[in-house]
């Protein structure tokens, strides 16, 4: 995240020491390493739910191309059946001659 050298980590430690003084540092150390625990697992917390808001919607899309490929499907199944019903009626159909009459 940031890039910080060693020596300038000493530098801070020292400057910490001086202004903190040697009584009061260990638990400012615990109270910083706490406080950078809680920001880490908020972050990762926060990560992990847009994750799973992108992985919704993207579910929610494939949902949607399914949908509309089952309404054609049905819409192909529907323009076959009306097809198939038509050659059937005409095949049905007795045909009379056009020229002879009885």
């Amino acid at each position: 995240m940031f890039d910080v050298a060693f020596s300038e980590l000493l530098v801070i430690a020292i400057v910490a020491l001086i202004v903190i003084g040697p009584e009061k540092l260990p638990k400012v150390a615990r109270t910083l390493g706490a406080l950078t625990g809680r920001l880490q697992r908020y972050v990762a917390n926060v990560k992990s739910d847009i994750e799973r808001e992108m992985q919704f919607e993207d579910l929610q899309k494939l949902q949607q191309e399914i949908k509309q490929g089952a309404d054609q499907a049905r819409g192909g199944a529907k323009e076959l059946e009306n097809s198939i019903g038509g050659a059937l009626t005409q095949i049905k159909k007795p045909e009379t001659p056009s020229g002879s009459s009885q």
